[in-house]
């Protein structure tokens, strides 16, 4: 498989650049992501784990389908892209959220945030995603406080907040 070139972005959220996803990793630069929740009719989230051959945070749980925003590629088009690649969810329009920054030690990014419903059959991208199932939005808090290491922490820095605002919205 060819790297593929990822658009590097400034701490302002504009596309300052490209570079192989390899040297993006190596270096940790700063970059996009597209990251999609899935709720069914019934509000819940479609949870999933992540392969062990994912090169980051492999093999842990994520209730986000994302992925790196690509030179030249609009956020809303990578995330429709993801969503469909990883779990067959097509044709059903995404909902944006205001994108927000994320930085650990393995990765820095600025997330552009989409929702969508989906009633349809997952299919699994079998390289991205080894299991999954729809979990309600107060089990998936639950695992986020009991079982922190079991989730993928951007996703949980990122989501938190709204998944507690569905919450209580219920």
């Amino acid at each position: 498989m060819a790297d593929e070139v990822v658009a590097l972005y400034d701490e302002a959220g504009q596309v300052v650049g490209s570079a192989p996803r390899s040297v993006m990793r190596a270096r940790n630069l700063r970059h996009a992501a597209s990251s999609v929740v899935v709720r069914d009719r019934l509000g819940r989230v479609y949870l999933h784990r992540r392969t062990e051959t994912k090169d980051v945070y492999p093999g842990l749980l994520d209730f986000a389908a994302g992925g790196v925003v690509l030179a030249g590629e609009d956020p809303r088009d990578g995330a429709v892209r993801e969503v469909e690649e990883e779990l067959g969810v097509s044709g059903e329009p995404l909902v944006e959220l205001a994108p927000v920054d994320y930085a650990d030690d393995h990765t820095r990014y600025r997330a552009f945030r989409f929702v969508t419903s989906w009633d349809g059959p997952i299919r699994w991208q079998p390289e991205e995603v080894s299991w999954g199932e729809w979990v309600p939005v107060d089990d998936l808090l639950r695992r986020i406080t009991d079982e922190p290491d079991s989730l993928v922490p951007d996703s949980v820095a990122v989501w938190t907040a709204v998944l507690r605002d569905w919450s209580a919205r219920r």
